[in-house]
């Protein structure tokens, strides 16, 4: 073996061993991602299945004609579909697989395992003359073997399921549940490395196909699966470090009675924070605003979950944020200091004032004179 393939070989396993391992240990995780991630330890078996393959033919075996050229089939029509539907798992809190309506997306690579047993099955006919093979098999053979067809279907299903795959996160909200954008960030990404990749091999074979001897060059066989390998091993990752992920927020569903109660606190609290600044009193705590307003702790949480969408301590300090800006653009408090100015809006330490600007702004606190 010359030192280029083995350096290839050693490239191929790392992202095989490491497919193979996070793959098992999706498939075994049980949390609420359990559908999605058996997806994509899906998604990992058929990647590593197909680098395990193309390690064996550099070693000869199921190149040529032995047991395992049989054996070792296709199943590259496989990819688009099991990464579809590891998205639509993972952002679809209800999702079950429906085999009587979905099966359908999974009937190219039937296709492809079909047409790859009849076509290698031509081996048993062949004699070494083209009169020995029937007009379908021989043109067939050539078609499959002799021809990108197989790389430029797989890719092209890719790109096709990948852009149903984005436009399933495009719709951010439901009414039942929100799918929180921030954390399907790195699906995004894998999708466009992936969809890129996926243009990139249709070039490289159609370029090797028309330019040169692509039936019995394989060089492009080092671009496609180094790709393949790191895009294996990358995935792994990323989906082993996201398995207990939470990607969306589930909405709670009131009725109209307790939605306009909700709303009538909100009412009230609009009116202590804006009118009255009780954000200003430093031991505000959540069950003295309660008590202001005359309800139970618990509906005042409820309602700055449902309404607000945020917690107590976020909420008041939200206002205080304000009133350190508004005392920060009156010429007058030039004089005093940002801490000064934080202890007149409410904050009781500098602790709790850097973290919560930090917390609701990104920014520090000095960011707040500009």
């Amino acid at each position: 073996m010359k030192s280029h393939e083995l350096f290839f070989v050693i490239l191929l396993s790392i992202g095989a061993i490491q497919g193979f391992i996070y793959a098992i240990i999706l498939w075994r995780t049980h949390s609420q991602n359990r559908i999605a991630n058996k997806f994509l330890a899906s998604i990992l078996f058929f990647f590593t299945y197909r680098l395990v393959v193309e390690i064996l033919k550099l070693f000869g075996v199921g190149y040529s004609d032995d047991i395992f050229y049989h054996l070792l089939l296709e199943y590259n029509w496989i990819y688009g579909a099991l990464i579809y539907f590891f998205v639509k798992a993972y952002v679809s809190p209800n999702f079950k697989f429906n085999w009587r309506q979905d099966w359908v997306h999974f009937l190219p690579v039937i296709i492809e395992f079909a047409w790859s047993n009849f076509i290698k099955s031509q081996n048993f006919y062949w004699d070494g003359t083209r009169e020995s093979l029937t007009w379908l098999g021989y043109w067939g053979y050539v078609v499959w073997m002799q021809w990108p067809t197989q790389y430029v279907i797989s890719a092209a299903l890719i790109i096709i399921y990948i852009s149903k795959a984005e436009n399933l996160l495009k719709l951010q909200h439901f009414d039942s549940y929100d799918i929180l954008p921030e954390k399907t960030k790195w699906i995004r990404r894998v999708l466009t490395v992936m969809k890129w990749y996926s243009v990139l091999v249709i070039l490289v074979v159609l370029i090797d196909f028309i330019g040169f001897d692509y039936a019995f060059n394989r060089s492009y066989h080092y671009f496609i699966f180094v790709g393949m390998a790191l895009i294996t091993y990358w995935l792994g990752l990323e989906g082993y470090n996201r398995k207990n992920e939470t990607p969306i927020k589930l909405k709670t569903i009131l009725d109209p009675k307790e939605r306009e109660q909700l709303q009538h606190i909100s009412d009230q609290l609009k009116v202590l924070m804006e009118k009255d600044q009780v954000f200003k009193e430093p031991d505000l705590s959540l069950s003295k605003l309660s008590k202001e307003l005359g309800v139970k702790s618990y509906l005042v949480t409820k309602c700055l979950g449902i309404i607000h969408e945020t917690k107590f301590n976020d909420f008041v300090n939200a206002y205080r944020i304000e009133e350190v800006k508004r005392l920060l653009s009156d010429p007058k408090n030039d004089q005093f200091t940002l801490l000064s100015l934080a202890f007149d809006a409410g904050f009781n330490s500098k602790a709790s004032f850097n973290r919560a600007v930090k917390k609701l702004t990104g920014k520090s606190p000095s960011a707040l004179k500009h």
